[in-house]
């Protein structure tokens, strides 16, 4: 059984499981709250090794062939352009499409991770580089960016390093497909809590017209609209296909909302069933994930849409306000790096304190569907990473099909 037919297979189990137990029992719901924050951490137990030692051999093997940097430019001009197009996309249909207000419930304003652009500078740099937060992989990234750059200084000094890092990646791309071998069984664990969550929020019927809304142009987008994007810049081969195996790692960022999580998963699914060389793999997604989280500030700006037609009287217009939410929205997937976990409901706080028109903590509204809108953005986040490493992949010449 391949990889994203295990992870459906839990999926859909998980679902029915999470549907049918009692609903509102604390037990039931601390027990299952454990086991999906137990599922998260499997899932994320690899993937800074295993992207580490594969990015630096990564950034020396392109490096070497002239193409590292050509990679780069182009990952991030295929990032800002679907960037544009998702958000913009998403905040043009829910200002066509509106949604019925929702009344102002009130609620402690949590704390948010900061989105200044110079912390997050700051961060890259560590005290100690081996005590990283471990929702924080970037430094990471840039760490091994510097270790592929340097693997360029001597051949003589630095073959047996070389030949090492590779065994490494190689080793831990192994060891992270037993894992996502696994995954089919944590999935039930997350799709289980995921539902529960979701059969409560159904409860609460102010909620619906949102939840269909998301869904429908989730799906939509995920499954019509991203194929047929990327299939004009990448080889004309059928985008469904491509589909096909991106649904598991799909799923499981959906259940768990943590891009971390479905990277490994990713990974494994660019290599075995699209056959994107490592060496375009280890790049892109990392950078996607880091940077490319375009689902999620989509999935913000609609539901600061929401908020903002929820409270005011004010009349949203296409030019300009529905222009600049779509802008600021997109910039700000540039900026989620340090929210793996929550970056819809997190880019959503920051929207609402920079474009709240008065109402700063108009987040909290949708507090109860924090954890349904973190999901839809991940499902994209992740589409989005699949369907760009195997295009950017053909744009620079690298087919598949070739050994890693």
């Amino acid at each position: 059984m391949k990889v994203w037919t295990k992870l459906l297979a839990g999926s859909l189990l998980g679902a029915l499981l999470g549907w049918f137990l009692p609903h509102g029992h604390e037990t039931i719901g601390a027990v299952l709250s454990w086991l999906a924050e137990t599922g998260v951490k499997i899932g994320r137990y690899m993937t800074a090794p295993m992207l580490v030692f594969s990015l630096a051999i990564a950034v020396y093997e392109l490096r070497q062939d002239g193409l590292f940097w050509k990679l780069v430019f182009r990952s991030f001009f295929v990032m800002l352009l679907t960037a544009f197009f998702v958000v913009l996309t998403g905040v043009t249909v829910i200002y066509l499409a509106p949604t019925i207000r929702i009344p102002i419930l009130t609620g402690e304003q949590a704390p948010m991770v900061s989105m200044n652009p110079l912390e997050a500078i700051s961060d890259l740099f560590p005290m100690n580089i081996l005590a990283i937060d471990g929702a924080y992989f970037f430094p990471l990234w840039v760490f091994a960016f510097f270790l592929g750059m340097g693997l360029s200084y001597d051949r003589t000094f630095t073959k047996p390093v070389i030949t090492l890092l590779d065994s490494l990646s190689r080793i831990f791309y192994y060891i992270g497909s037993f894992f996502a071998e696994i995954l089919g069984l944590v999935m039930i664990a997350l799709s289980a809590y995921w539902a529960i969550r979701y059969h409560g929020a159904l409860q609460e019927e102010l909620f619906q017209s949102v939840m269909a809304l998301l869904a429908v142009l989730s799906g939509i987008l995920g499954f019509v609209i991203l194929p047929v994007f990327f299939c004009f810049f990448g080889r004309r081969r059928n985008p469904w296909a491509v589909l096909r195996g991106a649904l598991g790692p799909a799923l499981a960022g959906f259940f768990s909302g943590d891009i971390n999580f479905a990277v490994p998963l990713v990974i494994h699914h660019a290599k075995e069933h699209l056959g994107v060389r490592r060496r375009v793999n280890a790049v892109t997604i990392p950078l996607f994930a880091t940077f490319g989280r375009a689902g999620s500030a989509m999935v913000a700006a609609i539901a600061l849409v929401v908020v903002i037609q929820s409270y005011s009287s004010l009349k949203l217009d296409l030019f300009p306000d529905i222009l600049i939410i779509g802008l600021e929205g997109a910039v700000l997937s540039l900026l989620l790096a340090r929210c793996p976990g929550d970056a819809a409901y997190t880019a959503l706080a920051a929207l609402c304190i920079h474009y709240g028109k008065g109402f700063e903590a108009g987040y909290l509204i949708l507090k109860p569907l924090a954890f349904y809108l973190i999901a839809a953005g991940t499902f994209l986040d992740v589409m989005i990473a699949a369907f760009a490493t195997y295009t950017i992949a053909h744009m620079n010449g690298l087919p598949e099909g070739e050994p890693a």
